[in-house]
């Protein structure tokens, strides 16, 4: 290889190059292997487009506050209204301190898998829509 490199960069230039690719090339390359993989996996993934289905009121089975204050955000186990529980963070100050023992959330579905995603919103979007 240091004959292959001396001949297109020169003797000098081709040691200095083969000793930065010997100590840290398998590195490059590893970073460059993941970041190339993991464009492809979001580029071939479906486009994450989703629709609003609806905006619901639902009980809250156990809310914390992230770093011990609502305003920094909340981590809140919810009971859907099928009857399962869901796990929703919020970052969001305002929308985090109007959760309590209930909780208005929007329930948005993927348009290619179907997948349904819940997020906290203000509970004016729950008195709109009752």
């Amino acid at each position: 290889m240091l004959t292959f490199l001396s001949k297109i960069f020169g003797p000098h230039r081709a040691v200095s190059i083969y000793a930065f690719l010997k100590t840290w090339g398998l590195l490059v390359v590893a970073v460059v292997g993941t970041i190339s993989i993991a464009t492809a996996l979001l580029v071939l993934n479906d486009s994450g487009e989703h629709e609003h289905e609806a905006f619901m009121t639902v009980a809250v089975l156990s809310a914390t506050p992230i770093n011990g204050d609502l305003r920094n955000g909340v981590i809140a186990s919810v009971r859907l209204p099928d009857g399962s529980a869901t796990s929703i963070t919020s970052t969001e100050g305002a929308v985090s301190q109007t959760v309590g023992t209930s909780a208005c959330i929007e329930k948005r579905v993927f348009v290619e898998s179907g997948e349904a995603r819940y997020r906290f919103k203000l509970p004016r979007h729950c008195e709109a829509n009752q």
